[in-house]
């Protein structure tokens, strides 16, 4: 499974960068509202910081006119860019348009499977399925990722199923088990995924171990 981070920030993608884990980044107009920074110069910062992985962009107009307009625009500031689009008839339209072009089209936004399938049929590369925003009103957030996975795997769409909306690292978890794509996450959330209480435990006793012991890996200055 992919993971990507979702920021505005671009300290934060080049940290996760940094530890050699991270396939992409998505970003929204709050986000990069958030960051204090341009939006063209936040981008292609993140674009350069990942040549080779994802960078989501989205749109803001909600004509297709405008969706085509301002999606040609942002593909063209960096061939790693994917162009998000929000979940719309006009969006829909709009993700045709861009698909047979060869732009490559995240869809926003999206919270039932009748939703991710116009996403696919109208041919995105990945279809964002938001979770948390479900469970925060009492719904299955991750029950509709299962659909959504197991629509794509029967009609054998080339669209990629993207959790979004991860709230905690259950989240990703359940993604693993539901054979989700990829899995997208605020910054903390990543660093939770390292975590594990046994992990801090033994390596305490296996360091504490070999200093009592006195050993060392280099030899001492001096030593034969």
């Amino acid at each position: 499974m992919k993971l990507f981070v979702d920021t505005g920030q671009v300290e934060e993608v080049r940290t996760a960068a940094s530890w050699g884990i991270l396939d992409g980044v998505t970003t929204n107009p709050s986000l990069i509202a958030k960051s204090g920074r341009g939006f063209k110069e936040t981008v292609t910062a993140m674009c350069e910081i990942l040549p080779h992985g994802s960078i989501s962009a989205e749109v803001v107009g909600t004509t297709v006119d405008e969706i085509l307009r301002e999606a040609h625009e942002i593909a063209s500031w960096a061939p790693n860019i994917v162009v998000k689009v929000p979940m719309t008839p006009a969006g829909i339209t709009a993700t045709r348009h861009l698909s047979r072009e060869g732009i490559r089209v995240n869809m926003t936004l999206v919270f039932s499977p009748s939703q991710a399938l116009l996403a696919a049929k109208a041919g995105a590369t990945y279809i964002s399925v938001f979770v948390g925003r479900v469970d925060d009103i009492s719904g299955e957030g991750m029950r509709t990722i299962e659909e959504v996975v197991q629509m794509v795997d029967t009609y054998d769409f080339e669209s990629e199923v993207l959790v979004a909306s991860i709230r905690h690292p259950m989240h990703v978890v359940e993604s693993i088990r539901l054979g989700a794509h990829i899995a997208t996450m605020p910054f903390k959330v990543m660093e939770q995924l390292f975590h594990h209480p046994l992990t801090d435990i033994g390596l305490e006793r296996f360091l504490d171990d070999w200093r009592r012991a006195g050993l060392h890996i280099f030899e001492p200055a001096g030593a034969r």
